[in-house]
């Protein structure tokens, strides 16, 4: 029997509202929580959803957090969640004036999800505040969705969806160039780097050198300690060890799992270099940190 069977986090699943065209759902913020208790889930408790949270605030103020970094939401501001990240609100769900748009990987078109990097892992998630002609672009094309998506009986289901489809890729694209729009002209989002953060994505816990990703990508140390400090603003093994060292905070407040198991699911050798990696970047101990975290989530 696996002795880790029920120790992995739980993810939300979406699940569609009666009534709600497939794939994507838009609402107030303050009917967010009664469409999660709607589907048995505490709005203000941790979550990992398996879909993407898009929310703008016209006014008030949303906490929350995300991946265990607080941020106040306010007003003009938007904040993108992706899926597989430690979300959790904490207020202002039912005071605060604003939209979420919830939609899963997959929704929109391959063109859209290639140009606004829809399927690619955040560096950083922080809330954007566009510059006063972006957020009235923005503002007006988010309205325009809010109409059209409550017009589901006008339109043959297919086409309303992709009508939906099409306004969302439209805010994301705009986004998208909003968070990422010098990179091209700088030439941080490079092949390199682009090929080096999916390998990390998907080898992070086999190995922590930047040797290994260099040689099964084909390029040098150097080459890609370059591109990912120009495109993250630290270098390659730091990239590494940044994702490492997320994991093993999601592992530790939202699985059962003991450090030293941990430890070992994240390709360290014992749990003494765990322990000396997650102290050396944190300053305690992974159960100091599982006791601190859990307390303030509670």
């Amino acid at each position: 029997m696996d002795r880790n069977r029920h120790a992995s986090i739980t993810e939300v699943p979406f699940r569609a509202t009666a009534g709600a065209p497939p794939g994507a759902e838009v609402l107030a913020l303050a009917a967010l929580a009664n469409r999660a208790r709607g589907h048995d889930v505490d709005a203000y408790s941790p979550m990992r959803p398996a879909f993407h949270h898009l929310i703008a605030v016209r006014s008030g103020r949303l906490t929350c957090s995300v991946d265990f970094t607080d941020h106040a939401v306010t007003d003009g501001d938007w904040l993108w969640v992706r899926p597989g990240q430690i979300l959790q609100f904490r207020s202002g769900l039912t005071t605060t004036e604003g939209t979420v748009v919830l939609f899963q990987p997959g929704f929109l078109g391959a063109a859209a999800t290639g140009a606004a990097r829809v399927d690619r892992p955040a560096l950083r998630t922080e809330p954007l505040h566009p510059p006063e002609a972006a957020q009235d672009v923005l503002q007006r094309t988010l309205d325009l969705l809010e109409s059209e998506y409550g017009r589901l009986a006008e339109l043959p289901l297919e086409m309303h969806i992709e009508v939906v489809r099409h306004l969302l890729s439209v805010l994301l694209l705009r986004l998208a160039h909003l968070q990422h729009g010098q990179d091209e002209e700088s030439g941080s989002d490079s092949d390199a780097f682009r090929r080096f953060q999916q390998a990390v994505e998907r080898d992070f816990a086999r190995t922590h050198r930047v040797e290994d990703y260099a040689r099964q990508l084909g390029y040098s140390v150097r080459t890609l300690t370059r591109a990912t400090r120009v495109a993250a603003g630290c270098g390659a093994k730091r990239f590494i060890d940044d994702r490492v060292l997320l994991e093993a905070k999601r592992l530790l407040v939202h699985t059962t799992l003991t450090a030293s198991a941990v430890g070992e699911r994240l390709g360290f050798p014992d749990p003494t270099v765990f322990t000396k990696f997650f102290r050396s970047r944190t300053g305690e101990t992974p159960a100091a940190f599982r006791l601190r975290a859990k307390g303030t989530a509670s």
